[in-house]
């Protein structure tokens, strides 16, 4: 082999050498990514805490602090008070006839008894039947046949009275039982049958009395000075849908779309919405941000996960960038809560300071310049943030000038939290009847449970209402802010 063909086939070599290491790099690339994507928890993703549960733990079968279970030694003992005597149906004297000592039946009755026991007990049978029998007569005069009427609550409510179809409206929505659950129950315990047909027939007559109420809420959206927004999954006969949550001040709006674009912004809020909205930074919400006046507060949470899925990458690429970002923001954080402790003059413009430092790292990709080529191909995750920093940054600080709003989008989250345990209890839905009762419930049971209200009292009250075909109680209580 001669000088040029030896230089030809190092050449060719080579090449082949360059390839395979381009192959070989491309291939470390992919590992890494799904390494990363195989590492996603609840802490640097939007994957549920339940998801960090991927075994139970082995040995003991416990904790390993050595906090013991039950009360700790020291906490306050918690009694129920007693019930009020107007609450008490009947009263039991257990007294002595005679001294168990001398055996003297002269005994004196002090003025506080020596032991009070309170008992509930459930009644045989716990409910009332009304029977209302609907008389026939023949007018003697003209020989006709007449009939009286039913009372119009009677007939709106049928075999299930008001403070049942109460007690039924909570099992469904506020205890989240199946229609077989549900069943068994009346069977079993309340003492009569009913199947899940007319059980069906039930919710969609109580989603109708719960309509106006949440009629009401649904006006009064746009008109909110601050509102969060989510969103989740939902499913009807295995089609995918999406349940919306609308979080106010002092109520909760839920509505199953089959969209989750911002048709449904549009639909519920209106150009006209010029409050602020918590959101996630979901294109929906971009994209309804241009059409309204109101102002944007993308969830500081979420940029958090995004940021520590970045920094936990085992590319150490993603880490220089994450790192000084992540530092930033918990000094951030740091200064409101020592704010909070001991408040300072000059609190304004080190939040001010800290907000622009922020955006400026995170909208700047300088560090990564000499081989930005590179990062741009194989992980677009950190230009991907530095364009969300460049285009939207100061969305993510409307908290500091608008303090209604808090930096996170944790209430909307906090409010979706049953509707996800009743979609994993109940499977979603199988009509557009079934999705309206959803709903209207999940909207009462949130709104009472954010005023603290009794959500069976309220569903008595509304129910009662609907029968007598009167104007339903508001979810709002009059005192509310």
């Amino acid at each position: 082999m001669n000088l040029e063909q030896e230089v030809d086939f190092l050449r060719q070599e080579n090449k082949e050498l360059r390839a395979m290491i381009a192959r070989l790099q491309e291939r470390i690339v992919q590992l890494e990514a799904q390494l990363a994507k195989a590492n996603k928890n609840s802490g640097n993703s939007s994957k549920p805490p339940s998801s960090d549960i991927t075994k139970p733990p082995t040995g003991g079968g416990g904790s390993s602090s050595p906090r013991k279970i039950g009360g700790q030694p020291g906490h306050p003992r918690h009694e129920r008070p007693l019930f009020a005597p107007d609450q008490v149906d009947e009263r039991q004297i257990h007294g002595l006839k005679q001294c168990p000592d001398c055996g003297s039946r002269d005994l004196e009755t002090l003025c506080e008894p020596a032991q009070v026991v309170q008992q509930v007990e459930l009644l045989p049978k716990p409910f009332k039947v009304t029977e209302h029998v609907v008389q026939a007569c023949r007018c003697r005069n003209c020989q006709r046949i007449q009939t009286g009427e039913l009372p119009a609550a009677i007939a709106a409510t049928g075999l299930i009275g008001p403070r049942m179809m109460g007690l039924l409206l909570f099992m469904k929505g506020a205890m989240r039982s199946s229609y077989s659950a549900i069943e068994e129950f009346l069977d079993h315990v309340m003492g009569f049958k009913v199947c899940r047909g007319y059980l069906a027939k039930v919710m969609v007559r109580g989603s109708r009395a719960l309509q106006p109420p949440v009629e009401q809420l649904r006006l009064l959206l746009p008109m909110q000075p601050v509102l969060n927004v989510d969103e989740t999954g939902h499913k009807e006969n295995g089609e995918g849908m999406w349940t919306w949550c609308f979080r106010a001040g002092n109520f909760v709006l839920f509505s199953i779309q089959e969209s989750r674009g911002s048709d449904v912004l549009m639909e519920f809020l209106g150009a006209q919405f010029n409050g602020a909205l918590g959101c996630d930074y979901f294109s929906a919400y971009r994209k309804f941000m241009g059409k309204m006046s109101g102002a944007v507060q993308f969830c500081f949470s979420h940029l958090i996960r995004d940021l520590k899925f970045l920094d936990e990458h085992p590319e150490g690429v993603m880490q220089i960038y994450a790192q000084p970002i992540l530092r930033a923001i918990r000094r951030m954080f740091h200064l409101i809560h020592e704010q909070v402790k001991n408040p300072v003059e000059d609190f304004q413009s080190k939040l001010e300071h800290q907000k622009k430092r922020i955006i400026a790292l995170a909208g700047n990709t300088a560090c990564l310049s000499p081989i930005q080529w590179y990062v741009e191909r194989h992980y677009p995750e950190v230009f991907n943030m530095a364009e969300r920093f460049r285009k939207h940054g100061q969305d993510y600080f409307t908290f500091i000038t608008t303090p209604q709003i808090g930096p996170t989008n944790n209430a909307a989250e906090q409010a979706l939290r049953f509707v996800v345990m009743d979609r994993r209890a109940t499977q979603g839905t199988r009509s557009h009847k079934g999705r309206a009762f959803c709903a209207n419930i999940w909207t009462v049971v949130g709104t009472c449970r954010m005023n603290q209200r009794s959500i069976f009292g309220y569903l008595c009250e509304a129910v009662t209402a609907w029968a007598k075909g009167v104007r339903a109680p508001s979810l709002i209580p009059a005192n509310s802010s």
